[in-house]
């Protein structure tokens, strides 16, 4: 636990002008970002008798190492930092609300030529017109098909809008009138677009007027005795207005505004948000987060408004923002304003609703989110009891002196000794972070060797870890540095790690030879600058459990031993009895098997075993995949598919001669030449075989491989 007093800043050198603060623990990650209208008394705060602090605040000042500030010029500028530096650094003592799930939105994609309309998640894209969000997808498709009978906008994706084109035929839409059919040329690209701007307009809430010229519409049919016209438009009168049914008028002054509202208690915070417009709500959405630090009822309004608007612009915040509280200084007030009405490009409105039907819906708004918060706490209660149960026990049986609140689970996997592989799982608080996973190729050796792989996958692991500590300057020169990781001894590849940017450099070598990537795929370095920002292997574990039994433990306890680490504990867990190993300790370490414990233990391993598994069959097939024509040099990717359309498959090409070869177009005769050896010299794969009937299956297809 640092002192506070210790990294105060000296009286005088803190400005008094509006500015963003960062406080950074001692790994330099950034764990609070706030801002102030004046940084000295705000700041200073802080700095206070630890008794009159807050406890949330008192944790945070005792976790931190050092504070930073930058000045801006106005309340405006900070509350745009502030937002702009937590959703980059993600710091621990921030409040973040987080969507349980992604919310579908009614989309119509203008920026086509051939506007669609579709149900789309995640981040929105210039040009497209959004409505929602909704509650649930199923609610836009209903309300979807109700309405292409009237606005027969195309929905299909673009490879079946393709095909429909090469065809001269529509799809099934096309036929049963719910689909203009652009693709066929049935309408033309501004009749189609129009249409799309119709179906906006009605979304949007311009309604009424739109239902009237369809009402004198078909009273004209009916006066010409077009019966069967006046029916359609009966039909689609219908239509819409069953759609427009499917949500309530709760404003009647077709009012465009989101209603938020804050359910807390002294851990958690719900947050409902109703977004009305034209008078009728039109999506619903809610957050959950835990009150990490202090703050108030207006202060989560003011967390939940940036996080709601940071990345909206234009009609996507409303023209009314209605709250619970505001802040008490006006001038907050007004700055938060001003953000939202730059934000929208006009005027917003931000205020508390005083009386009326918009202080009634509120009360709706702030019942949803007791409810919200009262159902959260029900299914959440058990399990944040039963993971800190879990800790406490694992570091009770491991005789920790505190609990493991970041666990890194090692497992290796290979299929006979083929395509080693090694994943790296980490879990924080009891819970998976999967933006953290990592895996590993063994390719310090051939074959099968768990052990010895085990002791080179720790090792790469905490060489990043040491190399970053050294980079960021953790280490003073003055200090010695662990075992066999002088700046001037060569890295594993070899390469002399002489400053931190050649350490640096050296480490993204090694990502790309070894290709440790994460869960996502991607592979080459993730060490960002020394600002605070996540890095790939910055954060040491408090614990390291290895899939195994006692050898692979002392494999990560010498692999550990050799670079100087002491600070973190290692443990293995045998699957056969499920018993938990130890350094140094020929008796294993058994949990009863009811144990919480040993069930996060379980389900850490496990998981270490899916991803280890999951990346050695992708590798596998990868290589299976793979075909003697790929050594051809010269050979390309065109002319090996030209070679197997011509030939049909592998099989046949190896049973031509050169001047066959030589027919397939754009090859020439030394290429020919070259494909014939490098067919001859690959040994032919074994026969595939039907494992139902046992079967010898030819290989007369397609195949690439052989």
């Amino acid at each position: 636990m640092a002192d506070p007093s210790s990294y105060r800043p000296k009286p005088g050198q803190i400005p008094d002008s509006p500015g963003v603060y960062k406080f950074r623990d001692d790994h330099r990650r950034v764990i609070y970002v706030g801002k102030a209208k004046s940084l000295r008394p705000r700041l200073s705060s802080y700095f206070q008798d630890l008794a009159n602090l807050h406890p949330r605040t008192r944790t945070m000042v005792t976790t931190a190492a050092s504070v930073e500030w930058t000045v801006v010029s106005t309340e405006v500028e900070a509350l745009q930092l502030e937002y702009s530096w937590i959703k980059e650094y993600d710091p621990r003592f921030n409040v973040k609300y987080r969507d349980d799930k992604s919310y579908p939105y009614l989309a119509v994609t203008l920026n086509e030529d051939f506007p669609r309309v579709q149900v789309m998640r995640g981040a929105k894209k210039k040009g497209v017109r959004y409505f929602g969000p909704y509650g649930h997808a199923w609610a836009i498709r209903e309300t979807v098909d109700l309405m292409l009978r009237v606005f027969p906008v195309r929905t299909c994706s673009a490879g079946v809008f393709k095909n429909a084109e090469r065809t001269g035929r529509p799809c099934l839409l096309g036929y049963i009138g719910k689909c203009s059919a652009p693709c066929v040329g049935r309408v033309t690209p501004d009749e189609h677009r129009q249409l799309a701007e119709d179906f906006c307009d009605f979304m949007a809430g311009r309604t009424g007027a739109y239902i009237r010229r369809l009402e004198q519409r078909m009273a004209i049919a009916a006066e010409d005795m077009e019966y069967e016209k006046a029916g359609r438009l009966r039909d689609d009168i219908g239509a819409l207005r069953r759609a427009m049914e499917k949500s309530a008028v709760v404003l009647a002054d077709a009012t465009d505004a989101d209603l938020i509202a804050v359910a807390e208690d002294e851990l958690e915070a719900a947050v409902q948000i109703f977004h009305v417009r034209g008078g009728r709500v039109r999506g619903q959405r809610g957050w959950v987060t835990d009150k990490v630090e202090a703050v108030d009822t207006a202060g989560l309004v003011e967390h939940a408004l940036t996080q709601l608007y940071g990345e909206e612009i234009g009609d996507s915040v409303p023209k009314e923002v209605l709250v619970p509280a505001l802040p008490e200084d006006p001038m907050a007030t007004e700055a938060l304003g001003q953000w939202l009405s730059e934000r929208r490009g006009s005027q917003v409105s931000l205020r508390i609703p005083q009386r009326g039907d918009k202080k009634d819906l509120m009360a709706t708004v702030g019942r949803n989110a007791q409810q919200s918060l009262v159902l959260h706490k029900t299914k959440r209660a058990s399990d944040l009891t039963t993971r800190s149960r879990a800790l406490e026990e694992i570091a009770g049986a491991l005789g920790l002196d505190s609990v493991p609140l970041r666990i890194e689970c090692f497992d290796i996997s290979h299929l006979q000794g083929d395509d080693v592989v090694a994943s790296m799982v980490v879990f924080e608080d009891g819970l998976a972070r999967k933006g953290e996973y990592r895996r590993f190729q063994i390719k310090g050796f051939e074959g099968q060797d768990d052990v010895r792989s085990m002791h080179e996958v720790i090792s790469r692991r905490f060489k990043r870890y040491l190399a970053e500590k050294e980079r960021t300057g953790e280490w003073t020169e003055e200090e010695e540095g662990p075992a066999d990781q002088d700046p001037t001894s060569p890295t594993e590849n070899g390469e002399p790690a002489e400053s931190a940017e050649t350490a640096e450099t050296a480490e993204t070598a090694e990502t790309a030879e070894n290709g440790d990537t994460g869960e996502n795929g991607r592979s080459g370095p993730s060490l960002k600058d020394d600002d605070g920002r996540p890095k790939r292997f910055a954060y040491p574990p408090q614990l390291v459990v290895v899939d195994g039994g006692q050898p692979q433990v002392a494999a990560a306890k010498r692999a550990m031993d050799e670079l100087g680490i002491d600070d973190v504990a290692v443990c293995g867990l045998a699957k056969r009895l499920e018993e938990v190993w130890v350094p140094d300790d020929d008796d294993p370490v058994v949990l009863p098997r009811s144990s919480e414990g040993l069930y996060l233990l379980q389900r850490v391993r496990d998981e270490a075993h899916r991803f280890a598994i999951t990346y050695q069959r992708a590798k596998r097939a990868k290589r299976i995949r793979t075909s003697p024509l790929d050594d051809v040099p010269g050979l390309g990717e065109t002319r090996k598919q030209a070679l197997i359309k011509h030939f049909g498959s592998v099989k046949k090409l190896r049973q031509a001669t050169i001047e066959q070869i030589c027919e397939v177009p754009g090859l020439g005769r030394k290429t020919a030449e070259s494909v014939a050896v490098a067919l001859a010299q690959a040994a032919p794969a074994a026969p595939a075989v039907n494992t139902a009937t046992g079967e010898i299956m030819e290989d007369d297809g397609g195949s690439t491989h052989d």
